[in-house]
């Protein structure tokens, strides 16, 4: 009981995470560090990345306390309407970043420390180190905004957020929290409309028997038979890469099992003396079969939905991976991709594998579980059966400790 408590409770967290994003958080999408950077609470002795901002229509400034080498890249952006925007170093030197128009609009600032005119523009030459340069050593710095307009200092270091960047110096964290939605969405959707087909004609193949019955049972046999991830594969190359599209393709090839359950359950109950009664008192078919035998049908249907997500988070993540998702949506299996096809493996970065990859087998376990618990529900004798099994193993122990 209590492990299923801890199931729902975790299965809430993860569609509230789905549902609000990354935005709470203070995340953003895009690049915001380095590529691979290490999360912030990796490796202390790494700067972090810092941004300095300052705005105001008269003299701002922003304090850093820096104790660590010169940053990788330093990059001035914002917008500048007059005045200047100046870098103050700890021994008392000043560099003039950016001078604002004497007349006319505002200047837009898109400045990067690797640019020769921005380095000339500062009076440096044209090879030299500007990181180094604008971070002599320890202490504290200081950006000033003498005038009016809004502008940012990135400081770039090797650390970013809580769990760092990936190749392209997006945040993995913002990344994984938009590939709760993409698991959920796929794995429910495909799984509902996988249930309505089987549901459908798994109630039309056992309760109308004959022909019908058999060619719906051979084309389950035929599905079955056929290897899913390749056709899944072929499918996907055809289709296209959509999200929806990929969860068409898992729905045509998750209903067969459905199907089998529901035209088992309605063979048992065609011939049953209410259902007799029921025709004799001239229910039609449709009444019989959506007003009685679909609620027959509810809790195996359930058990099979809880079961079947995982599945199909699966199959997403493995189409995924193997480069047959929309690229722009940052599902798990994605990241993975990314992480594979870009030498995440050989340049360490595990924290741009190891947290889709937990998430993945977190979402399958927690469905799974579900899933078993619904079954359960719907057959005491599973109960029973794991009561005794349990109540046959602990008289083993106990008979194992008498002996000893």
């Amino acid at each position: 009981m209590t492990r299923g408590i801890v199931c729902l409770a975790a299965l809430t967290l993860l569609v509230l995470l789905a549902l609000l994003g990354p935005a709470p958080f203070g995340l953003k999408d895009g690049p915001q560090a380095p590529p691979y950077s290490k999360p912030d609470w990796l490796d202390r002795s790494v700067a972090s990345t810092v941004i300095l901002n300052v705005s105001g229509v008269s003299k701002a400034s922003a304090p850093l306390t820096w104790n660590y080498a010169a940053p990788l890249r330093v990059a001035l952006t914002g917008r500048l309407e007059s005045g200047s925007v100046r870098w103050t170093t700890p021994q008392g030197g000043e560099f003039l970043l950016a001078r604002g128009p004497e007349t006319g609009s505002a200047v837009s600032l898109d400045l990067d420390a690797r640019d020769i005119p921005f380095k000339r523009s500062v009076g440096m030459k044209p090879f030299d180190n500007m990181p180094a340069l604008l971070f002599p050593s320890k202490g504290g710095y200081r950006l000033s905004l003498l005038g009016s307009g809004d502008v940012a200092l990135k400081i770039e270091g090797g650390r970013w957020g809580w769990l760092g960047t990936d190749q392209r110096g997006r945040d993995v964290a913002t990344l994984f929290l938009r590939g709760i939605r993409i698991s959920l969405i796929v794995g429910i959707s495909s799984t509902l409309i996988a249930m309505l087909l089987g549901l459908s004609l798994g109630l039309l193949s056992g309760y109308a028997g004959g022909v019908t019955d058999a060619l719906i049972m051979r084309t389950v046999d035929v599905l079955l038979s056929i290897p899913t991830l390749p056709i899944l594969m072929v499918i996907a190359g055809i289709w296209g890469k959509g999200l929806w599209n990929l969860v068409l393709i898992l729905s045509i090839f998750s209903w067969m099992g459905t199907a089998r359950t529901v035209r088992a359950m309605t063979l048992s109950l065609r011939d049953a003396p209410w259902v007799d009664g029921l025709r004799a008192l001239g229910a039609k078919r449709n009444y019989i079969l959506f007003r009685h035998l679909v609620p027959e049908a509810l809790p195996l249907l359930l058990a099979n939905v809880a079961l079947g997500v995982p599945g199909a988070i699966l199959a997403e993540a493995g189409l995924s991976f193997l480069g047959l998702s929309d690229p722009r949506l940052p599902s798990w299996g994605r990241m993975l991709h990314e992480a594979h096809i870009f030498g995440a493996f050989t340049n360490g970065a595990w924290w741009t594998i190891l947290p889709p990859g937990l998430g993945i087998s977190l979402i399958c376990l927690i469905f799974m579980d579900i899933g078993r618990k619904l079954e359960e529900r719907a057959d005491p004798r599973l109960t029973q059966a794991s009561m005794k099994q349990a109540g046959l193993e602990q008289a083993r122990l106990d008979q194992m400790e008498v002996s000893q």
